[in-house]
Formats: structure tokens, sequence, C-alpha cells
């Protein structure tokens, strides 16, 4: 089994499979098991991953699929690494592309595990990622997965926004307008102007519709499910 030291002794890890397939969540958790015992949950959309770790902050490590509902390539990943930075997410998808790898590992990701990897491998990827170093299937290299320096510029300055501006930013890339933003997040029009033009001066772009094509190229999957 998975365990952390803590003072005075051991306790296990916790874990969230976030993943809208059930026989793949059931597959993914039968594997963990020996590793968590019963300190494994699970979630099926993007919105009950958020609502399921504000209530659970002693969840370890999160296995993220990519598409399930609310989550729309590594948007999720980056919402989620900015709300909880003490939580490992893992990225668990059927994509198996070294360019999205390499963008999920720069946008925060501990691991990057294929829906293809063995029951048997995925016990010992775990491992790895726990003990804090990242993994990626064999033969895969992040650092040389041919991205351009105008990506890796890109997600180097997204990495600067705060969560309230990358929520701005996404809705910004869904074409929204500042009223139209402003009643999502439950926000003043005002305030939501203070955040697009922060998230304009950070990301170094003049041009809020240059912004949203960007955020989507660099958070898009190239898949439509994972």
């Amino acid at each position: 089994m998975s365990l952390k030291r803590i003072s005075g002794g051991l306790l296990m890890h916790h874990a969230l499979v976030a993943d809208d397939h059930p026989l793949f969540r059931a597959a993914l958790i039968q594997a963990l098991a020996p590793m968590f015992g019963t300190n494994i949950n699970q979630t099926e959309c993007l919105s009950s991953t958020f609502t399921f770790l504000r209530g659970a902050p002693e969840t370890d490590i999160v296995f993220l699929d990519l598409t399930m509902p609310g989550n729309d390539g590594l948007s999720g990943l980056v919402e989620c690494h900015h709300a909880f930075p003490n939580t490992i997410f893992v990225i668990v998808s059927a994509h198996e592309s070294a360019s999205l790898m390499s963008k999920a590992i720069q946008l925060g990701a501990g691991g990057f595990i294929p829906k293809s990897t063995p029951l048997t491998l995925i016990t010992a990827a775990v491992e790895q990622i726990l003990e804090g170093e990242i993994w990626l299937p064999e033969g895969v290299d992040c650092l040389s997965s041919g991205e351009d320096s105008e990506t890796q510029v890109f997600l180097a300055r997204l990495a600067l926004l705060t969560p309230h501006q990358l929520i701005v930013l996404k809705y910004m890339a869904d074409g929204l307008l500042n009223k139209q933003i402003a009643y999502e997040m439950q926000i003043s029009e005002s305030t939501v102007k203070q955040h697009a033009s922060a998230v304009l001066k950070k990301l170094n772009l003049i041009n809020r519709t240059k912004a949203g094509v960007m955020y989507k190229q660099f958070m898009d999957s190239g898949e439509s499910s994972s």
C-alpha cells in the first residue's frame, strides 16, 4: 500500500479518479486498490471534481481524464493545478502525442499515463509519481518533444496567471463578452475588465481574440474523446 510519513507514524495516501467512463474508472480503481485501499474516490465531470477536492483537502493525487464533461483538453489541468497546488494531477488519456505529454508536464502534471498502459505498469508509475518524480511512457522525453519556442514562451506566461485570470481567459477563448463572463463568474463587469487586461499584459498580447485563439490551440488535446 502507498503510505506517506507523518509525525508519529504512517498514513495511507488518498486518490481521486476523475473520468466519465465507468468501465475505465472501475478498472483503474481496481489497479490502484492495492496501493490506496479504500481511500479512492471517483468523479465523472470537472465541476464535481472541484466540488470534491474543496471538501477533501487530504486528497494527494488525482487521475484526470482530458475530455470528461466540463474539461476541454488541458484547460482542466490548468484550472485544477492552480486551484489545488498541493495536489498531484496525473493525466490519463487515450491520446499519446509526445507534444501533448510535454504540454501537460509543463502545465504542472505529475505524469501522463496513456489508457493503453498495462494495469500492472500503472502501479509502478504511480509509486514513482508519489515519490516526486515525473512519469511518462518509456521512450517519451517531454524535453525533446519538438515544441517550438512560441509554445514554450506561451506556456511559461500562462503559468503567471491567477486562477480567476485563467477562468476569464477560458471564457474569452469561448467567445464570451465581458458582461457574459461577469454573469458566469458572479462578479462585476469592471472586475472582468481588470482580469482581462491583466491576462493580456501577462501574455504580452494586445488582442483578446489572439489570446483566446492561442489558449484554444495550446489547450487542445487533439482528440474528441479520451
